[in-house]
């Protein structure tokens, strides 16, 4: 069993550097604003400021765990400079680890974008975000099919695989739309449309002469609502579609906040989500004041539940919202709250 996920390690791993999937994802993605949606920048009709990180660790029971993490931040600017607008910036630092550190990527984001208020109960907002992409891969670490001796992989014989770099980097582009609906004080919708690599950046490590793998562009659309109930529950259904290359990815659920203190300052948080043939995502957290933390724990569901244990990963987020108390001009939306 340990040489059948060997091979099958190396296998997701050889098939991440030719293959076009899926990016870098949390499960908790409405935890990641600005790796979804570069017009989610400032988009925190509450608040002034927001910081976040993010952390996921997968497949640990198919060789060495992946881990993907990353930090964010975003503020509100320039609110009296536009009529019921303002700008939002904000940047992120994005880095993922495959294997046993054979495969790297680290990617630093800066984003901006415009909101506008629409009358009373709509807000518009667009926005992009310009980032530089790394990845660094160390061939010594890694085993390919026609090493395999019959009894074990022979790093003396020759890989014969054409690689020409073990770094490579790239500019990368994206950009978004956002739309909030503010339908009463106990109602909010917010839709939101994003393309990402836009500018379709080279990313190989094989000489243009052999392959020139491009990245696909990713589409993505998601539509998040929040429901007050009786001042005890805030339910918010969320349905996440990204599509990049041949790969879809969608995501559906729901999280709840219970107000454990009569003021709001105190919430439990617990949800569920399904990712479609992949896995299911029970999720918890608890809020206090501005400060949030959620876990979830995707249980696999897909054939690879067979050779995982059902472990497909865990995930941890942290995000703190605030004010800065010097300034009293934040334009505030109908959202829902306790």
């Amino acid at each position: 069993m340990e040489k059948l996920k060997k091979i099958i390690g190396s296998c997701l791993l050889f098939l991440t550097i030719h293959a076009s999937g899926q990016d870098l994802h949390f499960s908790q993605y409405f935890n990641a604003p600005l790796l979804v949606n570069p017009a989610n920048t400032g988009f925190n009709p509450d608040y002034r400021y927001r910081i976040g990180g993010n952390y996921r660790t997968q497949w640990a029971n198919v060789g060495t765990p992946y881990n993907t993490m990353s930090l964010w931040g975003d503020s509100r600017v320039l609110e009296d400079r536009f009529e019921n607008g303002w700008l939002g910036i904000g940047g992120s630092i994005l880095k993922d680890v495959a294997g046993s550190g054979s495969l790297s990527k680290t990617g630093a984001y800066g984003s901006i974008a415009y909101h506008q208020m629409l009358g009373y109960n709509s807000l518009l907002s667009g926005g992009f975000s310009l980032g530089y992409v790394q990845n660094t891969i160390d061939i010594s670490k890694l085993n390919f099919d026609n090493q395999w001796n019959g009894k074990f992989f022979d790093m003396t014989i020759p890989s014969n695989e054409p690689f020409a770099y073990n770094q490579v980097g790239y500019l990368d582009l994206n950009i978004g739309l956002n739309y909030a609906y503010f339908a009463s004080d106990n109602v909010y919708i917010n839709a939101g449309i994003s393309l990402m690599h836009a500018n379709r950046p080279q990313e190989s490590f094989f000489s243009s002469s052999v392959i020139d793998n491009r990245l696909n562009r990713r589409y993505t659309a998601f539509v998040n609502a929040s429901i007050k109930i009786q001042d005890l529950w805030i339910v918010n259904p969320n349905i996440y579609v990204s599509k990049m290359g041949a790969s879809w990815e969608t995501v559906l659920g729901v999280n709840a906040n219970r107000n454990l203190s009569g003021d709001g300052e105190q919430q439990l948080i617990v949800g569920f989500y399904y990712r479609n043939h992949d896995a299911l995502i029970p999720m918890i957290g608890y809020q206090l004041n501005d400060l949030k933390f959620t876990v979830n724990y995707d249980a696999t569901v897909s054939t690879l539940g067979s050779l995982n244990g059902t472990r497909g990963a865990y995930e941890l987020s942290i995000v703190k919202s605030g004010v800065f108390t010097s300034i009293s001009n934040v334009i505030k939306c109908p959202t829902v709250k306790f």
